[in-house]
């Protein structure tokens, strides 16, 4: 609980409307989209405004109150779940596009808009925002650039920090900073802006976001190959690229969980092949029309046994809403949906999906295996019971030995879902111990008084992997 004196000082920056220390209102903020994690916090604030943040974190950082900033909750990291209590920042208040700019081609916006408002915004005037989370319809910008989101375009377009700008961002001291801006080229010293993405609240708070656009695409097209092995689809990704050609998407599903996605989409994807690619190219008419007539005809060079094309616009959404579906699909299948990412060179797509496959066998386990085979993210994804707790212990070994797999393999622990508290036991594996404490002394050196979404990124030893209470949820 907070002590009054600090209620009261909140209660005066944003009035009693904003602030909320309920027993309900806390318990929905004790937890995001990631299974397994849960915590209460002491109360759950909404501020308006930069200056009404500057405030708020100053009176954190005077009192040492832990402070987690929350967009939507999507995040699959437990990035927002406030682990040691202190105050869930909302920032749903900050919800306003404040320009478009097309002669600069950028948009600056608030934190707390949805990213697919910024995307239609931008398309009615002929521009594009590339990044395209599969929480789009949901997710919060400054969700996104916090957690540096990827997405289905990735692979053409790269991921949410290609698009950053500039930011204005409160600092754990409660400072205000900008930086970036429009610019094409900017060296002007530290790259603050590229280290604040991704950083998942440890650094700071960001309250405002200038994106690069780009013209939107005149044209896309979308096929659909079949492979009776994962090792031709694997293949038949690396055939594509070496032809020098980058499609906007260029997507993976495993027979499992092509099987459940149909069942749940109803869109005629073909259940019988052992794995599917699911490509798109964009842009000019005539160079889409090749680009997507040579895949057709590389993908069967690598023993496609079948390429159609989509011909409509509606067929060809119906399939990449399909893939997007993915998630929600497998989500109907268990009470829990543990839903993980990790990245490999794209030549060993069909060795780690092996891996995992072979993994899931050995701890007897359900895990479908779905993602950006362009990028080679993958997305195993793990249908269990949190309930079942000799379960649960085997699902985390098999996640352990398929990040450890990854890294075996070139790869990293995670490529686009983040760090947060559900990877910090593991990036050491990733960064080393030199790297590990590089990164801890930028966040004491910015944050020393811990406040700043503490318990991510980096492991706090006395902090399960678990953290879930059940008389939270009602149960004792």
């Amino acid at each position: 609980m907070l002590p009054d004196k600090v209620k009261q000082e909140l209660l005066r920056i944003v009035g009693e409307h904003n602030y909320q220390d309920s027993y309900t209102h806390k318990l929905v903020y004790s937890y995001d989209a990631t299974p397994q994690f849960q915590s209460m916090p002491d109360a759950v604030v909404a501020p308006n405004n930069t200056d009404e943040i500057s405030q708020i974190v100053k009176i954190c950082n005077h009192y040492k109150i832990p402070l987690v900033p929350r967009g939507s909750g999507t995040n699959l990291s437990a990035g927002t779940t406030p682990l040691e209590g202190g105050i869930v920042l909302l920032l749903k208040n900050m919800n306003k596009i404040l320009e478009i700019d097309e002669e600069n081609l950028t948009i600056t916006t608030q934190p707390g808009v949805i990213t697919q408002e910024i995307i239609n915004q931008v398309e009615e005037r002929g521009l594009f925002y590339p990044p395209d989370p599969g929480s789009l319809k949901v997710s919060q910008i400054g969700g996104n650039i916090n957690e540096n989101s990827g997405g289905l375009r990735g692979l053409k377009y790269g991921v949410t920090r290609d698009y950053v700008l500039g930011l204005e961002a409160v600092l754990p001291n409660g400072d205000i900073i900008r930086t970036g801006g429009k610019l094409a080229k900017d060296v002007a010293g530290y790259d603050l802006t590229r280290l604040l993405v991704g950083s998942e609240g440890t650094l700071g708070i960001i309250t405002e976001a200038t994106l690069k656009l780009l013209p939107l695409p005149q044209t896309k097209k979308t096929a659909l190959a079949l492979f009776e092995d994962i090792q031709m689809a694997a293949e038949a990704v690396s055939a594509i690229i070496a032809h020098k050609i980058i499609p906007a998407t260029l997507e993976f599903l495993d027979q499992p969980t092509i099987k459940v996605v149909e069942d749940f989409s109803k869109v005629g994807l073909p259940t019988h092949a052992k794995a599917v690619l699911l490509i798109e190219q964009d842009g000019d008419p005539h160079k889409v029309e090749k680009d997507i007539h040579d895949i057709s005809s590389i993908c069967k060079e690598n023993q496609a046994f079948d390429v159609t094309i989509a011909q409509t616009n509606e067929e060809a959404e119906a399939l990449t809403t399909a893939r997007r579906a993915a998630l929600s699909a497998l989500s109907r299948l268990k009470p829990t949906t543990i839903l993980e990412d990790a990245t490999v060179p794209r030549s060993e797509i069909a060795n780690m999906v092996k891996a995992i496959n072979t993994i899931a066998k050995k701890y007897n386990l359900n895990i479908c295996t779905f993602g950006h085979a362009g990028d080679g993210n993958l997305h195993p994804t793990c249908l269990t019971d949190v309930r079942n707790e000799a379960e649960i212990e085997r699902v985390e070994k098999a996640f352990e030995e398929i990040f450890m797999k990854a890294i075996e393999l070139g790869g990293t622990i995670t490529g686009e879902h983040g760090v947060g508290a559900m990877k910090s036991p593991y990036l050491h594996l990733k960064l080393g111990d030199t790297g590990l404490n590089a990164m801890k002394q930028l966040k004491f050196a910015l944050d020393p008084n811990q406040i700043m979404n503490p318990g991510k990124m980096f492991i706090n030893h006395n902090q399960k992997r678990v953290v879930i209470n059940r008389e939270y949820a009602g149960e004792s």
